[in-house]
């Protein structure tokens, strides 16, 4: 489909699948814009960073799940980032998910329009999600706020994410966002990096990746 099509399609319609909300996320978060504002949330090139306070979460959580992520600190003499390694081991119709989340403290951002990710993938899968929460609902069984995008392949890159692609789930199902709450951005309690199998996706994935990472920002898109 041309892009210009996309694009009227993204405008006229809801994010009400999970197909739909990654093509029409992937179309926005490319988007060209001026930061006029940046906070770095994360800044993993830092040498007083740490990965440390990131927990793993995967399908591992629940009975029949296979799946490893593994957040890590690579230094080396000229350099340091984190690296998000994933073995993505789906059931045959794509359930199946590796993550890692940011539990520690609470982020007002309500001044900024979107997070901005500096990373490369490279493996055998290049989409992935942000996930947010608030007010510390942690449960699954609460809604989670997540935007798809894909990665270029193994190249470095600026990834902007607006919050007004990020749609609303419930283990990986979307939900109503006319009868969701929204995301409360001035209490963001839980940032989370995720790649998925694709149970509810055309899109299915598979196998060993890494996502390098420099840092995660929250910005001002004018």
């Amino acid at each position: 489909m041309p892009k210009r099509q996309v694009a009227v399609m993204c405008d006229r319609k809801r994010h009400k699948t999970v197909v739909y909300a990654a093509v029409c996320g992937r179309l926005r978060s490319s988007t060209k814009c001026v930061f006029s504002s940046e906070r770095r949330l994360f800044d993993f090139t830092n040498s007083t960073s740490s990965v440390n306070d990131w927990i793993e979460i995967s399908d591992t959580e629940r009975d029949v799940g296979k799946s490893k992520g593994a957040f890590l600190q690579q230094k080396t003499q000229q350099f340091q980032r984190a690296i998000f390694f994933t073995l993505l081991n789906p059931q045959p119709n794509g359930a199946g998910f590796a993550g890692v989340a940011y539990r520690q403290q609470s982020f007002d951002l309500s001044t900024f329009t979107g997070i901005k990710l500096s990373v490369r993938a490279q493996g055998e899968n290049y989409w992935y999600k942000v996930i947010l929460r608030h007010h510390n609902e942690e449960s699954s069984l609460l809604p989670s706020y997540e935007i798809f995008f894909e990665l270029p392949k193994n190249e470095m890159t600026d990834q902007y994410l607006p919050f007004t692609d990020f749609r609303p789930y419930s283990r990986g199902k979307p939900l109503d966002p006319n009868t969701t709450p929204p995301l409360d951005r001035t209490d963001i309690t839980s940032i989370g990096l995720q790649i998925f199998g694709g149970v509810y996706s055309t899109t299915k994935q598979q196998g060993a990746s890494s996502l390098e990472i420099d840092y995660i920002s929250a910005v001002q898109c004018d």
